[in-house]
């Protein structure tokens, strides 16, 4: 019999999340049996913190329940044949540390992932980050060698893998991060050019100057209020609103959801895998140990204080 550990809701977040917003609970989870559709126990090895659980835990989780999440986690008892003790997978389980499953809802990593690169970057730049910027630039953003882009929390999970992916397809880059270190990341991986936007004395001028031009593609992956030049987007035209120089400028402006690419899925995990396998994207992780620094974990990320993806070690 395991003793699972989780992380539930206690009460529905209002403005940033605080650490009395959850409450560490213990589960105790009932053994296996042959024949039963539950055959697999799994303990989670990292779990994932992200923006989306933010707005998500609001629209699809009532109070009481266990914070939705995704983890890298280790099939300790097997009784699938399709999946054997040892095996690393991807579940959609919550903040928790033991589960149960019958591996209808778990995706194994890639047969060709290498033994020494992180599991953990099935949660980050080989995972739903990395997919998010390689299908936002290929089918959204639909990226052409010897464009501008322009990446805003360009330090971050997705952000960081955009600037690069951008950079394989030939495009100049500039990057938008909140302090000194994360733009001297930036340059270090590559971007053509980088500001931290809370020290500029004008964002108009940063961004004129970063790319006198303009811009061909603007991302934005930033999940709060913290959008410090969509208004600048007019490039010196000085009007109030957006829709203005949206129109002269004859933009367009396009939210996704990375899932609407979900039948390709493996198509881009292994474009990706590849890519940092042959080190043409780098990857950093802001690694926090101990399932109990989770909500800590959790609210550091939404405040930027992570450099490249958030990942727990359990």
């Amino acid at each position: 019999m395991v003793i699972a550990k989780a992380w539930v809701l206690k009460k529905h977040f209002d403005g940033l999340p605080k650490t009395s917003d959850s409450d560490l609970k213990k589960i105790e989870l009932p053994n296996l049996k042959d024949g039963g559709e539950q055959k697999l126990l799994l303990e989670s090895v990292f779990l994932s913190v992200d923006p989306y659980m933010r707005p998500y835990s609001r629209r699809d989780m009532k109070e009481g329940d266990i914070m939705i999440g995704t983890q890298v986690a280790r099939i300790v008892e097997s009784k699938n044949p399709a999946f054997t003790v040892g095996a690393f997978v991807l579940g959609n389980k919550g903040w928790r540390t033991h589960f149960i499953s019958d591996g209808k809802d778990l995706q194994l990593l890639p047969s060709n992932w290498p033994e020494s690169l992180p599991k953990s970057l099935a949660l980050g730049t080989v995972g739903m980050p990395g997919l998010t910027a390689y299908f936002g630039l290929l089918e959204v953003c639909k990226m052409k060698p010897g464009e501008t882009v322009l990446v805003n929390a360009a330090a971050g999970a997705v952000g960081s893998v955009v600037g690069q992916l951008a950079k394989i397809g030939g495009c100049k880059v500039v990057g938008c991060a909140g302090s000194d270190d994360k733009v001297a990341y930036l340059k270090k991986i590559g971007f053509d050019e980088a500001f931290n936007y809370k020290t500029v004395k004008s964002l108009d001028e940063a961004l004129c100057k970063a790319s006198p031009d303009g811009y061909d593609c603007f991302f934005d992956n930033v999940s709060s209020e913290r959008r410090p030049y969509l208004e600048q987007l007019s490039f010196s035209l000085n009007w109030p609103y957006v829709q203005l120089p949206m129109i002269f400028k004859e933009l367009q402006m396009e939210g996704f959801i990375v899932s609407r690419w979900s039948s390709r899925r493996k198509e881009g995990l292994q474009a990706l895998l590849k890519w940092v396998v042959e080190g043409k994207v780098k990857y950093h992780e802001q690694v926090t140990e101990g399932f109990e620094n989770m909500p800590m974990a959790f609210i550091g990320m939404l405040k930027g204080e992570n450099l490249g993806k958030a990942v727990v070690k359990v």
